[in-house]
């Protein structure tokens, strides 16, 4: 037996020593470099396992020291596959903007393949015609369904009458628990009613706060989330598709539960389909599935399966990013009553306490706005974007850049570059106001990194923000928070796809009786 598992043994490290040997000789003959060019510079680093062990629990943190060594551009090594690593302001406006087409594909993963049944939006490798197609229809029916005149109704447009009547409930609820319980985790309750808005939005119905289905499915999504920002070795090295992986095994399930929950409602806007009659956007898409065509000119149809992908996409990210943002802001709130206190008497002095806010009170809250842009810079949870993807060889400020170089952008840095802001670690939303105060420094704004840039930009990016004021505005209009006493709140992020607090809990006192106005 001993001489059994010494040939084993053995064996394991002559297969990883030829592995090894064939990797450095494949790397040695990579093609040439254009006259003119240049690699970019590489971090030393193991055979076969590359840099991954290196990034450890805080890669956005690893990845951004690297950078103050090598530059804005380097090149670090995954298991067997190369990685791009881009950070600085300008070096992500030439790349993802500038030569936005060089860079506007997705590397084709593995795991990838399982996200809304390989029929996935954001995570697919295609940058057809078909593909940009199908993204122009998925921004078209959200802007349409978001925008859309609401009847017999005193709000500018569905979005605002989704999000204020879940923004009302989402007080109630508060209220009712401050007054059965005391504090409270807040962050479950404000994950129920973003949800509500998106489906609403996508599915034309809504679920009270104790509904089991939706609090599986927002359980779900947050699992998905750890597993996909954990990393899958298999992505970066191949054999390890064919070996026992739990983690993997754990993903696809996700998926598979996912892809179940929102299949079984779209089945059922197909069963009762009427063209003359589109509730809400999964009808929309269906009404262009059911044409068989999406393009006159290019005669490109797509199929049901993709129409399901978006829906998949569009619910999937609809609530993490939103709630995410607001359970952050929350936390800031209770971190810094001063701001707290400032951003009250910019509310009371501007909407009052008589009716609700509305997306047109956004120009006239400008400290609140820059609350919210400093809570995305600061918190900045959204570290990378989804991976790019190189569509050619390509040139980057003087960088030879191979075609299928998997691309990862570190917006975490340029979040807390100290060339870019003046005491990055620091929370202060009076960064982003005119010297008058009363308004936002738009090239200030512009710098944040929170939705992408460019071919490859969140969809959702307007929805999103609207959503974030109108819910927070309204908290803050009829709420005051409060840390629970004895509690030390820690503001250390963890790291994820949407990077967390450490969950704690909070208090909230009314600030005024009289009841407001939807």
């Amino acid at each position: 037996m001993a001489n059994l598992m010494a040939g084993s043994v053995t064996e394991v490290f002559v297969g990883l020593a030829v592995f090894s040997l064939i990797f450095l000789l494949v790397r040695a003959r990579r093609g040439r470099v254009p006259e003119g060019l240049k690699r970019p510079p590489c971090p030393p680093t193991l055979p076969f396992i590359g840099h991954s062990l290196r990034l450890g629990a805080n890669p956005h943190l690893t990845l951004t020291a690297l950078s103050q060594r090598y530059g804005d551009i380097f090149q670090i090594q995954i298991g067997t596959r190369p990685v791009l690593v881009l950070s600085g302001l300008e070096t992500l406006r030439q790349a993802l903007i500038r030569q936005g087409d060089d860079f506007a594909g997705r590397p084709n993963l593995y795991s990838f393949r399982f996200i809304s049944g390989g029929n996935s939006l954001a995570f697919s490798a295609d940058y057809s015609q078909v593909w940009r197609l199908r993204r122009k229809l998925a921004q078209n029916a959200l802007r349409a369904f978001s925008a859309d005149e609401c009847k017999n109704s005193t709000h500018s447009c569905l979005l605002e009458e989704h999000v204020c009547g879940e923004a009302q409930q989402l007080v109630r609820v508060f209220l009712q628990l401050m007054g059965s319980r005391g504090a409270f985790d807040p962050v479950r309750y404000i994950v129920v009613s973003v949800a509500n808005v998106i489906c609403a939005l996508c599915f034309g119905k809504r679920y009270n706060h104790d509904d089991q289905e939706l609090l599986d499915i927002v359980s779900v999504s947050d699992e998905f989330g750890k597993t996909a920002a954990s990393g899958n070795p298999a992505d970066f090295i191949p054999i390890l598709r064919f070996l026992p992986n739990y983690s993997m095994a754990k993903f696809i399930d996700l998926n598979r539960r996912f892809i179940n929950f929102v299949g079984k409602i779209v089945t059922e806007h197909y069963r009762t389909f009427d063209k003359d009659n589109i509730r809400d956007i999964t009808d929309s898409l269906i009404n262009h599935c059911q044409d068989k065509k999406v393009d006159e000119n290019a005669n490109i149809q797509i199929s049901d399966e993709k129409i399901v992908g978006i829906v998949n996409d569009l619910f999937g990210a609809g609530f993490d990013t939103v709630t995410t943002a607001i359970s952050w802001s929350v936390m800031y709130l209770v971190q810094h009553p001063d701001i707290q206190k400032r951003l009250h008497k910019e509310i009371d002095e501007t909407i009052g306490k008589d009716r609700s806010p509305r997306i047109s009170d956004r120009s006239l809250l400008p400290y609140t706005e820059a609350f919210i842009l400093e809570t995305f810079r600061h918190s900045s949870f959204l570290p990378f974007t989804i991976p790019h993807c190189t569509t050619k060889d390509t040139a980057l400020n003087g960088y030879f850049i191979p075609k299928n170089t998997c691309v990862f952008v570190n917006q975490w840095q340029v979040n807390h570059d100290s060339t870019l802001w003046k005491d990055p670690f620091v929370f202060c939303p009076d960064r982003f106001l005119n010297p008058d105060g009363k308004s936002i420094n738009k090239v200030e704004s512009e710098k944040v990194q929170l939705f992408g840039m460019g071919k490859r930009r969140c969809i959702g990016e307007p929805i999103a923000r609207t959503e974030v004021f109108l819910f927070f505005t309204t908290l803050m209009q009829q709420l005051r928070f409060e840390n629970k006493p004895g509690q030390d709140i820690d503001m250390t992020p963890q790291y994820g796809l949407t990077m967390k607090h450490k969950r704690c809990e909070v208090q909230v006192v009314k600030r005024f009786p009289a009841k407001v106005s939807e």
